[in-house]
């Protein structure tokens, strides 16, 4: 039976900037219209950190009886491992997803928009068919958009639309640029598992690329993420804090470029920390740009 511990670090919690940045990124845009509400932003957090943990362990499972985890490299596998059962994990699966959907639920009520419900079941859907069911979509190369979409634009333009009723620039570039650093991420990770992926039958992404361009994929997708920050900058010139983040990305790609194996690892750390980096600058930003002194200074010294 595995331990707490185990359980914990079969959740794979590092991954929890990834549940984060939506969030605050969307909370962010709702801010800047003046209708952030701490409560629905609260709510949101729940559901994605449920959904975090559930896919997470989903995965652990799905892979697990499949064999695809027995010579992984990286964190505890729980079946893969053999320390806890695959129907345990199968049903702590199930129960971050309940509890998402109960967190969920009372979002889309309090925000009066129940149209949000199919949203959330296809969430719930696509969490479970990434590496779940007879023909998982992370196995066809397809968990890259999975990611995307709801990592990025559904997790984060939700958390603003519940909020504002509206959609801005700002949640749209927060919503695209953390769903490309989500994908650089599991590209990332997806690298690092060619060799036992291709054992496995397991064509993700960076399988079908192979790996010289799974590493040009995730120096491009970084790059756009951080790109995108131009777009903001004649509404509000803080956002240039952005560029802080072109010393940290720079190290990333060299390492995905340049490593492999194990080496990989420290770079999933290091991709989830600048996702969240990346949305407390947005937020960050619209608060400094509330300050409309400092902001008129700063547009005088940057010419934006």
């Amino acid at each position: 039976m595995a331990t707490a511990a185990q359980w914990i670090e079969g959740a794979r919690l590092r991954t929890l900037p990834l549940a984060v940045a939506p969030i605050i990124a969307g909370s962010a845009a709702a801010y800047e219209i003046n209708e952030f509400k701490p409560l629905y932003a609260f709510l949101a957090f729940l559901v994605a950190f449920f959904l975090q943990v559930g896919v997470n362990y989903a995965n652990d499972y799905s892979d697990g009886i499949k064999g695809t985890d027995e010579d992984r490299v990286g964190p505890l596998r729980l079946v893969g491992s053999g320390v806890a059962s695959p129907r345990s994990v199968k049903f702590a699966a199930f129960a971050c997803f309940g509890l998402a959907m109960l967190a969920g639920l009372a979002l889309v009520a309090l925000a009066n928009q129940w149209w949000f419900l199919a949203i959330g079941a296809s969430s719930v859907f696509a969490a479970w068919g990434y590496t779940g069911g007879k023909h998982p979509y992370g196995y066809m190369g397809l968990g890259d958009v999975f990611v995307f979409v709801y990592f990025g634009l559904v997790a984060t333009l939700g958390t603003l639309y519940t909020q504002a009723h509206t959609l801005t620039l700002l949640g749209w570039v927060g919503a695209i640029g953390i769903g490309l650093i989500s994908c650089a991420l599991l590209m990332a990770n997806n690298v690092r598992d060619i060799p036992t992926d291709i054992e496995a039958g397991k064509l993700t992404m960076a399988v079908r690329l192979g790996e010289r361009w799974s590493r040009i994929t995730y120096i491009v997708e970084m790059a756009l993420a951080l790109g995108l920050g131009v777009l903001l900058l004649d509404e509000n010139p803080w956002f240039l804090l952005i560029f802080l983040l072109v010393g940290p990305t720079i190290h990333s790609c060299v390492t995905v470029w340049t490593r492999g194996g194990r080496e990989l690892i420290p770079v999933l750390k290091q991709a989830g920390i600048v996702a969240l980096v990346y949305s407390v600058i947005l937020a960050l930003a619209v608060w400094l740009g509330s300050l409309d002194i400092i902001s008129h200074e700063v547009q005088v010294f940057t010419g934006y």
